[in-house]
């Protein structure tokens, strides 16, 4: 077998780092972290008094400096204590103060990957002392590397390309203390909302963490995925490879297409299309499958110009959809269509955006946001998100919601789940400059 790549240094990973997979030495780092963030406030703060100014928490807090130690040391971590940002971020999404939206936003980006003597243990323990002699070529330099694994290209033969997903070390077990290190830390910042009652997300989001931590988990949602979609040839899914597949390495056919976001300058048409059939998905997850692959990163779906189909590539982030709540968005949607515009507060209440403490002024403003959101359902014919302000819209009144109002009421994690796979919807067809017949495909599912 011939191995390649042995300088794993590239353009997109400039620098290997070893995984820290204890959990005294992730903790220790979070601390050290912790230490070097607060100093940068002390001299901050010293510099402000100095110049005749009372410092704020914010000003003390976020400055470049700060941002980028945090954000280098997640990185660095990778794991749940780098996932965690997206996911205190799925609340609205654009709710938390802009400093702290733009530190997660880095968060998303790629990891540093592993070092290849950690990588080489890790495929040592999960295929065994022989495991070169299933391939024909294996590159040992990733071609991306994410928050909880990196992914390698090999060749089993010469026609046989595939993907394998490779999970970091002790992401399983640094779990639990990652995601409350990484919280503390966001609290005792103050810069989460007072009112942020955090506790049960967070527990619900180590769930959902150990769930997509489990590849042999993911390749069964692979499987559901494949079945039902077996009559829907605009999608292409991968092929995945039983017997080179673990809780830890997930194999899979490897597939060539442009990363669906970086079709911005395609024909209209060809972008109308794609988009479309994105929220058909969307609508047959939500209100047929009982399913639903809540994570909307871009680089999860490829469009495949020789083929002319959209290939789906990640199941991790599946979430079983409760036929109860797919139920209560059938009905708030429905009823949201009907002229004139009226709220079911049924709905919102069972769905948990609504309680016996919300206020009036609460509910006048979910009211309005809701009015916001179905507007490219409402619209009849192609809806031109290219020209809407819907977002811009949406932050601020997520923001007046938030504090102006004083209200922070956390739905469920399935319902946060669900807005952040919808939220990624409307914003990659804004990138796509995409019109879409929204009302045309929700119809089959309206009341």
């Amino acid at each position: 077998m011939l191995l390649v790549g042995s300088n794993i240094n590239s353009p997109k990973h400039s620098k290997a780092s070893k995984v820290p997979s204890g959990r005294l030495a992730r903790l220790g780092r979070l601390g050290s972290l912790a230490s070097r963030v607060a100093g940068g406030m002390i001299a901050e703060g010293a510099v402000q008094l100095a110049a005749g100014k009372r410092p704020k928490l914010n000003e003390v807090l976020l400055t470049p400096n700060n941002v980028k130690r945090v954000a280098d040391q997640l990185a660095k971590l990778r794991g749940a204590a780098m996932k965690v940002g997206q996911l205190m971020s799925m609340d609205a999404g654009e709710m938390l103060p802009k400093e702290v939206s733009e530190l997660l936003a880095r968060l998303r980006a790629d990891a540093d990957p592993m070092p290849i003597g950690q990588l080489s243990q890790v495929l040592l323990k999960e295929w065994g002392e022989d495991w070169q002699q299933q391939f024909q070529q294996f590159s040992l330099q990733p071609i991306a590397a994410a928050s909880i694994g990196q992914v390698h290209s090999a060749y089993l033969s010469q026609q046989q390309r595939v993907a394998i997903k490779i999970q970091y070390p002790g992401v399983k077990d640094s779990i639990d203390s990652d995601v409350d290190n990484v919280v503390s830390l966001l609290n005792i910042s103050g810069l989460l909302p007072k009112q942020f009652d955090y506790q049960q997300i967070l527990q619900d989001a180590k769930l959902q963490l150990h769930q997509e931590a489990d590849y042999l988990q993911e390749s069964e949602y692979l499987r559901q995925y494949q079945q039902k979609l077996a009559t829907h040839p605009e999608f292409e899914l991968p092929q995945l490879y039983e017997h080179l597949t673990t809780s830890n390495i997930l194999t899979m056919s490897h597939h060539d297409g442009e990363v669906i976001d970086q079709l911005s300058e395609e024909p209209q048409a060809l972008r109308d299309k794609i988009m479309h059939n994105l929220f058909k998905l969307l609508m047959m997850e939500l209100f047929e499958f009982g399913l639903m692959q809540t994570d909307p990163n871009f680089a999860n779906y490829l469009y495949s110009k020789q083929s002319q189909k959209i290939i789906l590539l990640d199941f991790g982030a599946t979430r079983q959809i409760p036929s109860a709540l797919s139920a209560g968005y059938r009905h708030l949607l429905s009823k949201a269509l009907n002229q004139p515009f009226s709220l079911d507060l049924a709905a919102l209440t069972d769905l948990g955006f609504v309680n016996d403490d919300s206020t009036e002024r609460q509910i006048a403003t979910l009211e309005l946001m809701l009015s916001m959101v179905i507007k490219p359902l409402q619209f009849d014919g192609e809806y031109d998100f290219a020209q809407s302000p819907l977002a811009k819209q949406l932050r601020e009144t997520g923001m007046t919601l938030s504090y102006e109002h004083d209200y922070w009421n956390t739905p469920p994690i399935d319902v946060l789940l669900i807005h952040r796979k919808i939220g990624g919807m409307y914003l990659l067809a804004s990138r796509l400059k995409a019109k879409v017949n929204l009302k045309q495909v929700f119809e089959p599912y309206r009341l």
